[in-house]
């Protein structure tokens, strides 16, 4: 528990994945949520589970790099949760493609979800943030941002994060706002699953020969996600700002 003014968080990519997790684990830790997601059915069946459990919680369709409806979910949650100042940055989407195959569609709707995302969803929540002098911003980056083959859009953009991170630690630091970056490597979730069938693989093979090569010898979940969210937007985290955690099982550099 924390003792923020506020008891708010809003989760972009809240539809299915890591998003889920850690909306489900930021109810848990005693946050009204607002789930938000392209896809609707998602958020409102992840919002229900949570109000089922005796939580609040608010499911809201969007996407996220269309300006006018990232305002309108932002207001929609304030006006029915009260005014957010957790904002967990999660929304992705991967067209992945050799740089020579890669079409400018692909590399505009990766950037424009994650980066321009992102920009538009801190803009429109910071405002609750800082007139109540407190807030939480957890990006989600990834190792790829180290560079990955046939990732070069979504290298860019898990790479943009991590710069855009930092910047909001040092612009928004005097409102008591820290903001941190969560870097995963491999999380068995519907987009690792679509990886491996795109690779040719069952996934049960793709994930074994990922955890071969992890240090703990086994692929991550949402929840070691989750787990790390919780205690960057907790009030313990405080003096926790601009860093980019890379949450791999083993060393990233």
């Amino acid at each position: 528990m924390t003792d923020s003014p506020s008891r708010v968080a809003v989760v972009t990519g809240a539809g299915r994945g890591i998003g889920a997790a850690v909306a489900a684990r930021l109810a848990d830790d005693g946050f009204a949520v607002g789930l938000l997601d392209l896809d609707e059915a998602g958020v409102k069946q992840g919002a229900e589970a949570i109000v089922a459990k005796g939580g609040k919680a608010v499911g809201v369709a969007l996407d996220v790099s269309a300006a006018e409806q990232v305002e309108a979910a932002v207001a929609r949650v304030a006006d029915e949760l009260g005014p957010p100042v957790v904002l967990v940055n999660n929304a992705g989407i991967t067209r992945d493609n050799l740089i020579f195959k890669m079409t400018e569609q692909e590399w505009d709707s990766v950037l424009d979800v994650h980066l321009k995302g992102s920009f538009l969803m801190t803009r429109a929540v910071q405002k609750h943030m800082t007139e109540q002098k407190y807030g939480r911003i957890v990006n989600l980056s990834s190792t790829s941002a180290l560079g990955n083959r046939g990732q070069v859009n979504y290298s860019a953009a898990k790479a943009g994060m991590q710069g855009f991170t930092k910047t909001l630690a040092i612009e928004l630091g005097k409102f008591n706002v820290t903001a941190n970056a969560i870097a995963p490597g491999f999380i068995a979730t519907d987009m690792t699953a679509a990886t491996a069938e795109r690779l040719g693989m069952s996934f049960e093979d793709f994930k074994a020969a990922a955890a071969s090569q992890i240090p703990v010898q086994r692929v991550g979940t949402p929840e070691d996600i989750a787990n790390l969210t919780s205690y960057l937007v907790s009030e313990g985290a405080g003096f926790v700002s601009g860093q980019v955690i890379y949450v791999a099982g083993g060393p990233k550099d």
